[in-house]
């Protein structure tokens, strides 16, 4: 299994209505990409200094598995949203120790 971390820190001008509009969007892509096993997205609720806004968990069987989901036009119109509000955008994917890839 393959594990994909986004979190993105909206620009200071972005309104509510935006940011829930990008939360909703990422929400949907489970149901257009059937390559995606698992998927979380969910709002920072701690609000510190170093914290970012909203972050995704998506969790693909294999490499193969996430570049379908890269590549997808519902994930592109999400991901480029999500560029252009936001400052920042920051990722990371990984395996397991104990399971292939």
């Amino acid at each position: 299994m393959l594990t994909h971390i986004v979190v993105w820190k909206y620009r200071a001008e972005i309104d509510a209505e935006a940011r829930e509009e990008h939360v909703e969007m990422l929400r949907r892509l489970s149901s257009f990409i059937p390559e995606v096993e698992s998927l979380s997205v969910g709002t920072d609720v701690l609000r510190l200094a170093r914290s970012y806004d909203t972050g995704l968990v998506a969790v693909f069987r294999d490499r193969a598995a996430l570049d379908a989901y890269t590549v997808h036009p519902e994930h592109i119109k999400v991901a480029d949203f999500g560029r252009g509000i936001s400052e920042h955008v920051a990722s990371v994917d990984f395996k397991s120790e104990d399971q292939a890839v």
